[in-house]
């Protein structure tokens, strides 16, 4: 989790000034605060993440020790591929996360028919992999999503319209989930040869290779 801090500073000549710190690991922020309160010229303290909640010192706190226990520093990885000859969909996903201080990777696909396009696949895809961040646990926190196709991170973000009827089922769906699980996403659209773990789950998806796997990443 990364946060940024808001320090009402009380000079000696009750003068008050707001600065502002950069976004950092939260753990450093709470340190940083630390240090800001030995000065004895606090006036107030604020924290906020990156969609601009703004929490208090102590339930920063609270809530670190509570997360610490539970996935936390998701970054998630989709891909869909797309046969047209028999509406064939291979879905994959790639999750990296942090539990108890231990770093971990899960990879997973599935092979999905009767859809129509590609972007549809795409959209089955980020589908996917809502259903196995919730089955990990993740919930109340920011995640990063990255996939190639900017179509459906774009269209989530508001950023691009979404005028085909189809995709918009799948975009309320998605949007209802993330509700659910109060995800609060961060749609990061990256390069196709950046997203090759989550591209080759989706290919063998297709070649009716299957792959489900959560490890410990060592180092």
């Amino acid at each position: 989790m990364k946060l940024w801090v808001e320090w009402t500073y009380k000079t000696p000549r009750n003068k008050v000034v707001v600065l502002n710190t950069e976004l950092m690991p939260a753990e450093e922020a709470l340190l940083l605060t630390d240090d800001f309160e030995k000065t004895g010229r606090v006036k107030e303290l604020f924290f906020y993440d990156e969609q601009h909640t703004k929490w208090t010192k102590k339930e920063i706190t609270k809530l670190l020790k509570e997360v610490d226990t539970e996935p936390h520093d998701i970054v998630a990885y989709f891909d869909g591929g797309f046969e047209l000859a028999n509406h064939k969909a291979g879905l994959g996903a790639v999750i990296y996360y942090t539990q108890n201080k231990k770093q971990f990777r899960v990879r997973v696909n599935e092979a999905f028919d009767e859809l129509e396009t590609n972007n549809e696949a795409e959209y089955a895809a980020f589908w996917f992999l809502l259903q196995k961040l919730e089955e990990i646990g993740v919930h109340h926190l920011p995640v990063t999503f990255r996939g190639d196709s900017h179509v459906v991170l774009k269209q989530l973000s508001g950023e691009w319209p979404c005028l085909e009827e189809k995709l918009n089922r799948w975009l309320d769906r998605i949007e209802e989930k993330l509700g659910k699980l109060d995800i609060r996403p961060i749609y990061d659209p990256i390069l196709r040869k950046e997203n090759i773990e989550a591209d080759k789950l989706a290919t063998k998806a297709l070649q009716g290779v299957f792959v489900s796997s959560n490890f410990e990443i060592n180092g």
